[in-house]
């Protein structure tokens, strides 16, 4: 294996490292959002409002399905880093073949969950007599495509946090390339509607994960397939589901509380409830466009925390979340700006029907009231999984989407209606970014006297 990886991580200076893995991270995050975005955008143009509500009400489910997946890719891409700080190269290619049986054993059994209760999931996550049809046609091909995605997306995961993130960035910008080109002909010109969109999401990720197999398959790659790398270690399971758990439970209460938000919507709005559903459709798209730069912030911290975690170098540490910090608010900040400034232009984008925009128009302002503090809030939550301290991870992502939304989403729509539900959203925000820097402040010092005990063991 090459030296050049572990002595970049060890040596270069952390602000060139943090943009040379960041810069990917974000373009591939942006990549996977924009093709989220243009789907919600040709089904808003070709099917119409129904169609997006029918789509946000697929949300909870693909946040669980996407969920199984980052349980296993997080956690390998973590272990595979700090396996290269420690100069274990041949633990990390273990990694590789571990991680991919996985993530296929779990994505057969959520197929088979899934497909046979499809409907009744639909339901239970607000789909209404109006939608059921639009949401069902989207996920059964979602759903069937499951295997393929979630190898490429775990594969990826790996390839990034393995010293390769320009081609985890290429990966990511095929996918979108691919899915963009391919989606308005079969939505327009075929009319093909929902199933159409659907298809054209399993296209590009098909072509992601033809490029992320020849770069594993290759043996100039520095971390490859080897026969050695299927046999299963009961070690490495155990320490990627400990890793992967904070992720996995955020996707899973993001799941849990978009059923609140749907429901809340559905009996606040009344007539109008599938088209608040819609409205926050526009509104979660948008979120997702900020938080997706911010997850490709910390993704590229993750192999530089990792790596320096590994050989117990705290000061390379603290500079990472430092830097991470402060590139997390400027985001959350435009965010903030662009929101509250132009909420009816971001809506048109989706949709040209008048009602749906006019509830989306004080959901924005609402809803991102307190969105320069999401940014600083996400970076230290991965920091505590980048340096092998899940639980706090945990309990950070827990807190947020359990403690704080779930009891304000109970709370305040019976007072306020819609509102109350966006209300619930941004205060929720704020608790979890206070909460989040009390325990940064508070395991600072912990961790930097756990690094000194590694340096003097190793001494």
């Amino acid at each position: 294996m090459s030296n050049d990886i572990p002595n970049n991580l060890a040596s270069k200076p952390i602000g060139k490292l943090l943009l040379e893995y960041s810069l990917p991270a974000i373009i591939a995050s942006l990549a996977t959002s924009l093709y989220n975005i243009v789907d919600s955008i040709f089904i808003g143009r070709g099917v119409g409002p129904m169609g997006i509500t029918g789509l946000a009400v697929t949300f909870p489910l693909m946040n669980l399905v996407t969920a199984f997946c980052v349980l296993i890719a997080v956690g390998g891409s973590t272990i595979s880093s700090i396996f290269l700080g420690e100069r274990r190269a041949d633990k990390a290619e273990m990694v590789v073949g571990n991680v991919t049986i996985v993530v296929l054993l779990h994505s057969v059994v959520l197929v088979a969950i899934g497909l046979f209760f499809l409907d009744p999931i639909l339901y239970f996550f607000g789909a209404t007599a109006q939608t059921i049809d639009y949401a069902r046609e989207f996920m059964r091909i979602i759903l069937l495509a499951t295997p393929l995605s979630y190898v490429f997306l775990a594969l990826n995961n790996i390839m990034r946090a393995t010293g390769y993130p320009r081609k985890a960035m290429i990966s990511a910008l095929f996918s979108v390339v691919v899915n963009i080109a391919v989606a308005p002909v079969l939505i327009f010109v075929l009319d093909w509607g929902m199933r159409g969109a659907a298809l054209a999401t399993v296209a590009g990720q098909l072509a992601g994960l033809i490029w992320v197999l020849f770069h594993f398959i290759s043996r100039k790659s520095d971390i490859h397939f080897t026969r050695r790398c299927w046999h299963l270690s009961g070690m490495l399971i155990r320490r990627m589901y400990q890793i992967g758990m904070s992720p996995f439970l955020m996707n899973c209460c993001t799941c849990l509380v978009v059923v609140f938000i749907n429901r809340s919507l559905l009996e606040a709005a009344g007539a109008d409830g599938n088209l608040a559903i819609g409205a926050y459709g526009i509104i979660n798209r948008t979120t997702t466009f900020f938080v997706m730069i911010i997850w490709g912030v910390t993704q590229g911290m993750q192999p530089i925390l990792g790596f320096n975690y590994g050989a117990a170098c705290w000061p390379r540490v603290s500079h990472t979340l430092r830097l991470g910090l402060m590139v997390a608010t400027v985001v959350s900040t435009i965010g903030f700006a662009a929101t509250e400034i132009f909420p009816d232009e971001i809506s048109r984008m989706f949709t040209t029907d008048s009602a749906m925009i006019a509830i989306a128009r004080p959901g924005f302002r609402i809803f991102f009231m307190f969105y320069i503090l999401v940014g600083p809030q996400i970076v230290i939550q991965n920091y505590f999984q980048s340096i092998d301290h899940p639980m706090l991870s945990i309990f950070l992502s827990l807190t947020r989407q359990l403690i704080f939304l779930v009891p304000l989403l109970w709370l305040l729509p019976p007072r306020m209606g819609v509102d109350g539900v966006w209300t619930a959203m941004c205060t929720s925000d704020c608790l979890a970014f206070i909460l989040a820097a009390i325990t940064a402040v508070v395991m600072d010092r912990r961790i930097r006297r756990e690094l000194t005990a590694m340096v003097q063991k190793k001494q």
